[in-house]
């Protein structure tokens, strides 16, 4: 085991440690991770090179759902978006110029925050790209899945049929989803009743998988499920609330168990033949009173910890052991030995500002260019006449 404290983080210290096989685990991966957390209010990215793990930090005020890099059709995103209490941040890929970012020639990516849109306070949880970069959002507040528009705080797309209108209740606390040919096909809840907050009443067993098209429920009696995932023809979820990573049988129902980690399982990757997990360890009684993890509080961690989908071992572990007590989502950033994020807030963060600017030569195409990604534009005033 080796223990560090980070870098320099204005305001906060943190303090980690992690298995010996970390390291070389990430290495042989040859990807690094993105891991948000809310609480902390901020951007991880961790990575590994020369047998030494990196660790930044860039703040974002209580940073929730993270998009990966990789678009639907499993090409590289020229953006991810972070989700906030009231808006989205996108940040774009660099591509070369991230050789340029401060320390010239140590980082082979680098994220640069570009743009942000206001959505207001709708309990953002998890967000993934679609198809032709469309971006999707769980609504936690509206208990509906959403796109955006510039004209609109939000595009309602979807919604449980037993949630009977569209209001700022988090009724069902939809938080997450798994994607299929650019569009989600299953989604996690942690309840099905139709009243302000009625999932914290059965939160110890009224979780579910929900397949969107059919609203049929394909798994049921979870304990808090999240981060529902299909990865290599198998339907992967957290249930939480009970500490292990399951697969679930959209046909006959049945869970089985893959592994068990020891904190409050939040956010999930894959890389190879290995799950990444994001742990928590449990926040406030209100919330998580009688749930079964809670039973031994004293057990539960907060950090990364990767499983063997082969054995189903926990086999290497990155541990906060103080300064974070909680993650959201975590995602794979793949091809990349050492990324770096550069936020909204440079100067909090310790960094230098990167400004990039268009050549001349550039400036009359980009004013033809097409409408940012992620987001759906009105058309021209010309075209709408």
């Amino acid at each position: 085991m080796v223990q560090k404290k980070s870098p320099s983080v204005p305001k906060r210290q943190i303090d980690f440690r992690h298995s010996t096989q970390f390291v070389p685990i990430l290495e042989h991966l040859h990807c690094s991770l993105l891991v948000s957390t809310y609480a902390a209010g901020k951007l991880a990215c961790i990575s590994a090179s020369d047998g030494q793990l990196h660790l930044q930090f860039s703040n974002f005020q209580q940073a929730m759902g993270v998009t990966s890099p990789v678009m639907a059709d499993g090409q590289p995103a020229d953006r991810i978006a972070v989700g906030g209490p009231n808006l989205i941040w996108f940040l774009s890929d660099a591509g070369p110029m991230a050789q340029h970012v401060e320390h010239a020639g140590t980082y082979d990516k680098a994220f640069l925050a570009r743009e942000s849109f206001v959505t207001g306070n709708i309990s953002i949880h998890e967000m993934s790209w679609g198809t032709d970069g469309e971006l999707w959002v769980i609504n936690t507040l509206f208990s509906c899945l959403c796109t955006l528009h510039e004209d609109f705080a939000f595009v309602p797309q979807w919604k449980p049929d037993f949630i009977s209108d569209l209001e700022p209740q988090d009724r069902c606390h939809l938080n997450g989803m798994a994607m299929l040919d650019g569009r989600p096909k299953y989604v996690s809840m942690l309840g099905t009743g139709n009243q302000p907050r009625s999932w914290k009443e059965h939160k110890a067993n009224g979780g579910v998988i929900m397949e969107v098209e059919s609203q049929q429920v394909i798994a049921k009696n979870l304990c808090m499920p999240h981060s529902p995932r299909l990865y290599q023809d198998k339907l992967y979820a957290l249930d939480s609330g009970r500490g292990r990573l399951i697969t679930i049988d959209p046909l006959s129902g049945q869970v089985t168990t893959v592994a068990q980690y020891p904190g409050y399982g939040r956010g999930l990757a894959f890389a190879g033949q290995f799950a990444i997990i994001g742990m928590s360890r449990a926040r406030e009684t209100s919330v998580f009173g009688g749930v079964p993890i809670c039973e031994k509080p004293d057990e539960m961690r907060c950090g990364v910890v990767l499983v063997d989908l082969k054995s189903g071992q926990c086999v290497a572990y990155l541990e906060f052991v103080s300064g974070v007590e909680e993650l959201f989502d975590v995602q794979v950033v793949p091809h990349s030995k050492r990324p770096v994020v550069c936020g909204p807030y440079p100067k909090e963060d310790g960094q230098s500002s990167v400004w990039v600017i268009p050549r001349h030569d550039q400036v009359s195409a980009l004013n033809q260019s097409p409408a940012r990604r992620g987001v759906t534009r009105r058309p021209p005033q010309s075209q709408r006449d």
